[in-house]
């Protein structure tokens, strides 16, 4: 009487093998991670947007209606940040000249966003504002990614 091995022959290994590789690349490019990630990077901007603009807001109606020092009516997009004569301009249309309003918001603000994906710094932001000729303050992302647009007016 001959002896009956157990176990799997190498076809059945192989097409095991196979389709555990074929799963965990649908799973992959389904997930996508470095969109993932683009995306987690844009939350943190439109965060930060709201927050500027509702300490810009804040500083409006504790002050009687002025905007904050550095903002005017009619005003075209400029950079936010501590660059006094110009810097790197990362917010493509916006003045190479900063604003800081930083001073003026930091009863609002325990510290100025900056947009930490970008290699921006606290002269130079990665974020603008635009103030039209009824006061509408709108606060950008200069930097956002997977072509979406992170602004906010009020």
């Amino acid at each position: 009487m001959p002896k009956l091995k157990k176990g799997f022959t190498l076809i059945e290994l192989l097409v095991v093998i196979g389709i555990i590789a074929l799963l965990s690349v649908v799973v992959f490019v389904a997930l996508d991670p470095v969109k993932r990630f683009a995306d987690a990077r844009n939350a943190t901007r439109y965060t930060d947007v709201n927050n500027i603009l509702t300490a810009v807001h804040e500083y409006i109606v504790d002050n009687k209606g002025a905007l904050p020092s550095g903002l005017t009516t009619s005003m075209a997009a400029t950079q936010l940040g501590s660059c006094v004569s110009g810097g790197a301009t990362l917010c493509t249309g916006a003045a190479a000249a900063c604003v800081n309003i930083g001073t003026p918001l930091a009863k609002y603000l325990k510290s100025m966003p900056i947009d930490k994906g970008t290699g921006a710094t606290a002269s130079t932001s990665g974020y603008s504002v635009t103030v039209d000729a009824n006061n509408i303050v709108t606060i950008k992302s200069c930097m956002a990614e997977n072509a979406e647009v992170v602004e906010v007016s009020r």
